[in-house]
């Protein structure tokens, strides 16, 4: 019988030193089984997206060292909502979501893309080229007669900051309440180009440098199209992590969005590269919700 129990013993033994001969190697590698988890607003539709994600995906997975897992969701609110209740480690929000995410969760801004190696856009409102609009001030004048698109209800460059603007015009107050003809919200950039190049709306809120991808890519045709009023700049859509992320880790993601080259990704965003962010850079969004009443101050 002791026999058996000193055996049994030493093949206890044995699986420990096995499991903290795994566990040490794991640790020399810096491994961390926890996942890492991204969320992504759909600055285009989803489809468009998912094969630049599966590829940042990887390289993340690669250079941290541990299981990365990226999701583009189906709307901006969606990526607030998960940071808020500790779904997501990190997000690409719009400013608008961002400034909201900071304001509910404490979100902190690390990173943000360049566009032709500035980290500014601006909003356009855009009419067909067909089209008798040449200003804003034509816009406002013949509200009565216009189909006007916003693309998400939370988009900084495609309804707040629009809407502020037409608001101050006199023309627009909320989704029920405005003099157009109608108002719509298309839930994305591309559809809002596509609504107006297909004369589904007479004008459009829309990204500016997202505008631009998708004529330089073809998704659009630039032709088809008038920009009648350009915003003040806008600084970029900020990678933003969990408010208790710690400084290596921070420090480790900058100087991989920093080092990206990789084509397929960058033109996922319309970038040229990356930059760091932080929470200031987005001050002036913040005036603008607090404005707006979506945030208080």
């Amino acid at each position: 019988m002791k026999k058996y129990v000193v055996i049994a013993i030493s093949i206890v033994f044995i699986l420990m030193l096995g499991a903290c001969s795994e566990n040490d190697k794991n640790e020399s590698k810096g491994e961390n089984s926890d996942p890492f988890t991204i969320g992504v607003i759909p600055v285009q539709t989803v489809g468009e997206m998912e094969t630049a994600m599966d590829k940042l995906q990887t390289l993340l997975t690669e250079k941290l060292n541990r299981d990365v897992s990226v999701e583009v969701y189906p709307d901006y609110n969606g990526v607030v909502e998960a940071m808020n209740y500790d779904k997501i480690d990190m997000a690409y929000f719009g400013p608008l979501t961002y400034v909201v995410a900071h304001e509910k969760s404490g979100a902190k801004a690390i990173i943000t893309q360049l566009i032709n190696g500035e980290p500014f856009y601006h909003s356009y409102i855009i009419t067909h080229k067909d089209s008798p609009l040449n200003s804003i001030e034509d816009l406002t004048v013949n509200a009565n007669d216009i189909d006007f698109a916003f693309g998400d209800i939370n988009s900084t460059s495609g309804s707040l900051i629009p809407s502020i603007e037409l608001n101050d015009r006199g023309v627009f107050q909320s989704e029920d309440e405005h003099k157009f003809k109608s108002v719509r919200f298309t839930g994305s950039h591309d559809a809002t180009a596509l609504a107006v190049q297909n004369k589904q709306v007479d004008a459009g809120a829309i990204d500016s440098a997202i505008y631009n991808q998708l004529v330089d890519t073809k998704k659009i045709d630039g032709s088809q199209f008038k920009t009648i009023w350009q915003s003040e700049k806008l600084f970029q859509y900020p990678w933003a992590v969990h408010k208790d992320t710690d400084n290596e880790t921070i420090e480790r993601l900058q100087d991989i969005f920093l080092a990206i080259k990789d084509e397929s990704i960058l033109a996922a965003f319309g970038a040229s590269g990356f930059t760091k962010a932080s929470n200031e850079d987005y001050e002036s969004i913040r005036q603008a919700a607090i404005k707006q009443g979506i945030i208080t101050e």
